[in-house]
């Protein structure tokens, strides 16, 4: 039976550095909410850092959702990315420019490989 990938990390940032030398990752102004002092309000850059393991070898997508209803989150970003192997720990930096938020309120983020969802979790937009 074939495991489903698992999220072992999953950051929101400013940034992340990767060494050429060593492959190590620095991530750079981790926050987990956003402050506007007038709405519509325009972020202009965050990384979504997420690793993922258990992920079968071969060929497969991620999609990252965003929504205020839970119900209903916009695809932000839809990539293929590649595993060698299920042991293989899996690091994807998702940049996001210019990302607009109408209105405060808990913005709800799915995360799904191959279309399976593996986490929700929300980002605070507040005034």
């Amino acid at each position: 039976m074939q495991s489903k990938p698992q999220v072992l990390a999953w950051l929101t940032c400013d940034g992340v550095h990767l060494d050429p030398g060593s492959g190590k990752h620095t991530i750079l102004g981790v926050f987990s909410n956003i402050r506007a002092r007038e709405f519509p309000v325009v972020h202009p850059l965050m990384i979504w850092f997420l690793t993922l393991s258990d992920v079968p070898a071969g060929e497969h997508t991620i999609r990252i959702s965003m929504g205020l209803d839970a119900t209903n989150p916009q695809p932000l970003i839809e990539r293929p990315f590649e595993s060698q192997s299920p042991l293989q720990r899996i690091n994807l930096i998702n940049e996001i420019r210019n990302l607009s938020f109408p209105q405060p309120g808990d913005y709800s983020i799915i995360i799904e490989v191959d279309d399976e969802p593996l986490l929700a979790t929300s980002l605070t937009v507040s005034n």
